[in-house]
């Protein structure tokens, strides 16, 4: 995989990067592979790292009363991390686990903070990853509390048109709020149109 492509890539999506900061971001991370499963950050746990996905899948979820509450979902050319243990001094609230076997850039908050000060283009890119996560969840949030399930679906799949064939039923019922029941009702070919 070719890693000036997927930084121009992200650079497309988000805010270009130049070729000096690409450079120095790629001597600062490193390439990592993760199996189907891993977990790599748990609740409680401080976090930071970041991972740009080159290839394959991730999430982001809670634990409540045993229940397993997928929060995010990230896929080739995205970014996941344990948001609030990666920004801040604080215990990560989440898991984060790899769905699919993933090859990702893994960085850490000190490149983070050290790219941020010194490229102008680096900082103007990190911003608007938080800003477009940020709205991203905003949305989430928004389509829960005000929209039937049915539109939550339709929603999740105009965002991630193949979701539903690489990411397990159950993550994508809890990651809308709903019973895996609600899910297979709504997907069922007999109440489509």
């Amino acid at each position: 995989m070719n890693i000036e492509k997927i930084l121009n890539k992200i650079g497309e999506i988000y805010s270009p990067i130049s070729n000096e900061c690409q450079q120095e971001f790629i001597a600062n991370s490193k390439i990592s592979m993760f199996k189907k499963g891993e977990i790599v950050v748990r609740e409680g746990q401080f976090s930071k790292k970041g991972y740009l996905i080159m290839q394959g899948s991730s999430r982001a979820y809670y634990l409540k009363d045993g229940k397993d509450i997928s929060d995010w979902f990230a896929f080739e050319n995205q970014i996941m991390a344990s948001i609030v243990s990666f920004f801040s001094k604080e215990p990560s609230p989440h898991y984060v686990e790899f769905i699919e076997d993933s090859t990702v850039i893994e960085f850490t908050k000190d490149t983070v903070d050290m790219l941020t000060n010194k490229y102008h283009d680096f900082e103007r890119f990190i911003t608007k990853v938080v800003t477009e996560t940020m709205l991203g969840l905003c949305e989430r949030l928004y389509t829960i509390q005000f929209n039937r399930a049915e539109e939550r679906y339709k929603h999740l799949l105009t965002i991630y048109p193949d979701i539903t064939n690489r990411i397990p039923l159950t993550h994508i019922a809890s990651y809308l709020g709903i019973t895996l029941e609600t899910l297979s009702r709504i997907r069922s070919p007999k109440n489509r149109i």
